[in-house]
């Protein structure tokens, strides 16, 4: 039942979002090198960067950085000079950002079809009032660190998860691994085209799921066990391979809190 009342909370914080962080591009223009973010799930700010990296259908690595953590949070202070979030680290460029505008402009200037921010990502409010309330109805999972995650060191290989960020199922998956202090790649499967639209078990297109030829859905599809559903987790530390929001918290709870 509390997972539901969860699950309930994540699609009225994903209804807020507007449209935002579901659709993406079927033909990213994905970096050599991974992009690294320092992020914390319930951070406002935050979200406005995840949404444009759904949105260019980009896989980047995240690195969680709840309020009182001890793995990443003094090791992005120690680059960035404070602890401040979002930060975004381009290897293949060399670049380092603060602030978030900064980095959807330079995301849209690098990875983006045209090389120039979007009219509706432009000059966004200071105070980004939607995405706070997004976070706000989510009851601000995601914001601070588990307690435990001191006494333990974080897993030695990265987790891999298949999401975008405004999935209801994927967002409890995010908030709790930023909790814990989990590193993933987070491998965005945005909906490319309205045929996509609507959950796994219930598109708005009837019979057998198809994607668009070519794009990253179709690409990601056997990577996936041939299920393109949401969230999607796999742990090379201990062969873990999972579909449903429920089975994955229960497991990252028995492994890593």
């Amino acid at each position: 039942m509390l997972h539901q009342v969860k699950v309930l909370q994540s699609v009225a914080a994903t209804l807020l979002q507007g449209g935002r962080g579901v659709s993406g591009t079927p033909n990213p223009k994905q970096p050599a090198l991974p992009i690294k973010l320092f992020d914390m799930e319930a951070c406002p700010y935050c979200r406005r960067v995840r949404e444009v990296v759904t949105l260019l259908n980009l896989d980047v690595e995240i690195y969680p950085c709840p309020k009182n953590g001890t793995r990443f949070r003094p090791v992005a202070a120690g680059l960035a000079g404070k602890a401040q979030f979002p930060l975004l680290i381009d290897d293949n460029t060399g670049t380092q950002l603060l602030e978030s505008q900064a980095i959807i402009d330079y995301l849209f200037q690098h990875y983006g079809t045209t090389g120039k921010t979007p009219k509706a990502w432009q000059s966004m409010p200071k105070m980004p009032v939607l995405q706070t309330l997004v976070s706000s109805v989510s009851l601000m999972r995601g914001l601070n660190a588990h307690a435990g995650n001191a006494s333990k060191a974080a897993p030695a290989q990265l987790l891999h998860l298949w999401s975008f960020d405004a999935s209801p199922y994927s967002r409890l998956v995010r908030e709790r691994l930023c909790e814990l202090e989990v590193p993933y790649v987070l491998h965005n499967v945005a909906k490319e085209r309205w045929q996509d639209m609507g959950p796994a078990i219930l598109r708005l297109k009837p019979g057998k799921y198809v994607p668009v030829t070519g794009g990253k859905r179709e690409r990601e599809l056997p990577v996936m066990q041939g299920r393109l559903q949401v969230p999607y987790l796999v742990d090379p530390n201990t062969g873990v391979q999972m579909f449903e929001s429920k089975d994955i918290l229960k497991y990252l709870n028995q492994t890593y809190a």
